[in-house]
Parts: structure tokens; sequence; C-alpha cells
């Protein structure tokens, strides 16, 4: 006679991941849509341009984001304790990746994280974001492994600016195995 086991009730999904599946879903939607409504406006022929060049320069923006960053860092290594100032190089990163991504809605998503007031708006509200998430998890330690992430993130960036923690063990040789290890184990049994 075998025992069933009692049926356990799946974990409860947060809302972000109840609702991230429709809204993906209506914004391809809305995409096809207006792809559809431009280019009976303009033509097919001006849709394809529209979007290769929004192609081109996506990737340009990402290309010249690289290159700043890579300049930002080797500055920083040149001189460890100089304060660098933000060079926005994520946001910027984003905005080109919605530009290849094809659809008019994404590339005006994009044009609002490449101009200075409504980045300035972007960054705010992905601050708040992460502040919310931060707070929410903080009751929920290991369950939940976004906010653990963001946790980790917030204790690097505590002790990035002096660059002296590192974490690591100590060994001392003076009191370890001083020969081969020759010990009697028995065989592992399958």
């Amino acid at each position: 006679m075998t025992q069933q086991a009692t049926p356990t009730r799946p974990a409860r999904r947060s809302r972000l991941r109840r609702v991230l599946p429709l809204l993906i879903t209506a914004w391809l939607v809305l995409e096809i849509w207006l792809l559809v409504q431009v280019g009976s406006w303009l033509g097919g022929f001006t849709v394809v341009l529209l979007l290769v060049a929004g192609v081109l320069i996506g990737g340009s923006l990402i290309k010249r984001a690289g290159l700043k960053a890579l300049s930002a860092a080797i500055e920083q290594s040149k001189n460890p304790q100089s304060q660098q100032p933000e060079t926005g190089t994520s946001m910027t990163v984003l905005a080109g990746l919605l530009l290849i991504v094809p659809g008019f809605l994404s590339d005006l998503v994009a044009l609002t994280l490449i101009f200075p007031p409504t980045r300035a708006l972007w960054r705010v509200v992905g601050r708040r974001a992460a502040d919310k998430a931060l707070r929410g998890a903080a009751a929920t330690a290991g369950a939940d492994p976004f906010a653990d992430a963001m946790r980790l993130q917030e204790q690097l960036r505590i002790h990035r600016p002096d660059g002296k923690v590192i974490q690591g063990e100590v060994v001392d040789p003076q009191a370890g195995p001083q020969g081969p290890d020759t010990t009697h184990r028995p065989p592992i049994a399958g």
C-alpha cells in the first residue's frame, strides 16, 4: 500500500509576476497596431526605413555609452580616490535597446530616456521603485531572489568608495596538513 502525499498549494505569485505577461502582450499588440497604422499612412517602405534607422541609431547609442563607461572606468582606475560623476550609461544603453526593438512606442520611450529632463524623471521613478522593492523585501529575507540581489548590491555600494573591503578567509599554513592525506576512506556505494 502506498501512501499518497497531501497536495500542497504553490506559493502565491506577486502582483507583478501575475500582471507582467499581460502587460507585455498589450505592449506587443499596441506596437503591431501602431506599425500597421503608420504603415498605412506613410507606406510600408518608409516604415521599414524608420525601423532600420532606429536600429542604427540604437546601436550607435549603445556603442557611445560603452565607450563613455570604459573611459570612466579607466579614469577611476588611474585615480581610485576621486569621485566620478554619474555617466548615465545605463539609461543610454536602455534607450539604445528600445530603439533597436521594432516599434514606434518603444522608440518614443527611448527618446524620453535620452533627453535630460525626462531622463531625470525616469531616474527618480526607478529609484523609488527600487527603494519600494527593498523595503517590501526586508521582512521576507531569503524568500525573493531579486530582493536578495538588491540588498547585496546595496551592501557592495556601501563599501565601494574606499575599495579597501576584501572578503576572504585567513589560512594559517603552519596549522595545515604537512603531507599527503593517507587516511583510509571506504568506497562510495551506489
